[in-house]
C-alpha cells in the first residue's frame, strides 16, 4: 500500500478536527484553494476517502463526509469496546514496564495539554495504540486499524474541557494500574467502563448539537 499523500492526511486530519464535518459537501475547486493546491491531488485524495469509506456520494450533491447515524455509532462504539477490552486484557498479560511507563507519559501529557482539544486527542489515540501494540497480537491489531477510519467519522473529538479530559485522565490511570497488576480481568473491565463513558459522553454531545 502506497503512504498517504499529504493532501490526503490534511483532508483527514480536517475531518478529525471538526474543519471539514460529517455532511460537508467535499467542493474540489474550494478544497484546492483552502489547500493552495490544484484540483488534481484534491480529487485523488477524494477519491482514497471514497475508498476508505469516509465520503460518500450523493446524487445531485457530489461528494460529501460520510455521515453516521446514531445508530451507526452505537454500533461502532460496541465494536470498539470489544475490542479494546479485549486489548487490555492481553496487555495485562504481556505490557512491559516500558511500555506502561509510555502510556503513563502519554497520559501526563493529556493532562498538561487539556488546553489543546486536537493535542489531546492525538495523545488519547496513542495511549490505545500503545495498549493494541502491548497485546501482541497482530490479527487483534488489524481489527482496530480498520476500524480506525470509520472512528475518523466521528468528527470532532469530545475531549474539550477541562473536566472532561481529568475524568479520562482518572480512567486512564485505573487501566494503567490494572496493567501493571497483571490482573486481566480488572484491566478488561476498567477498560470496558472507559469506552461505554466515552460512548455515553458522545451521545450526549450529539443530543446537545441537535
Amino acid at each position: 500500500m502506497s503512504l498517504p499523500t499529504p493532501i490526503y492526511q490534511q483532508l483527514i486530519n480536517a475531518i478529525e478536527k471538526g474543519d471539514l464535518r460529517p455532511g460537508d459537501r467535499m467542493l474540489e475547486t474550494e478544497l484546492a484553494s483552502r489547500f493552495g493546491v490544484s484540483r488534481t491531488p484534491i480529487r485523488e485524495a477524494i477519491r482514497r476517502l471514497e475508498t476508505d469509506g469516509l465520503v460518500v456520494h450523493k446524487p445531485r450533491i457530489g461528494a460529501m463526509v460520510r455521515l453516521l447515524a446514531q445508530q451507526e455509532i452505537v454500533e461502532l462504539y460496541e465494536m470498539r469496546i470489544v475490542l479494546e477490552a479485549t486489548a487490555a486484557q492481553m496487555a495485562a498479560k504481556h505490557c512491559s514496564n516500558a511500555e506502561t511507563r509510555t502510556l503513563q507519559d502519554l497520559n501526563d501529557q493529556m493532562l498538561a495539554h487539556s488546553k489543546d482539544p486536537f493535542a489531546v486527542a492525538t495523545l488519547n489515540r496513542k495511549f490505545h495504540t500503545c495498549i493494541f501494540n502491548a497485546a501482541r497480537n497482530r490479527f487483534l491489531a488489524q481489527s482496530y486499524n480498520s476500524l480506525s477510519y470509520s472512528l475518523i467519522l466521528l468528527g470532532k473529538t469530545t475531549l474539550e474541557t477541562d473536566e472532561r479530559v481529568q475524568n479520562v485522565y482518572a480512567q486512564h490511570e485505573a487501566i494503567i494500574g490494572a496493567l501493571i497488576s497483571g490482573d486481566t480481568d480488572i484491566a478488561s473491565e476498567v477498560m470496558r467502563l472507559h469506552m461505554e463513558a466515552s460512548l455515553d459522553h458522545r451521545l450526549k454531545v450529539l443530543q446537545i448539537a441537535e
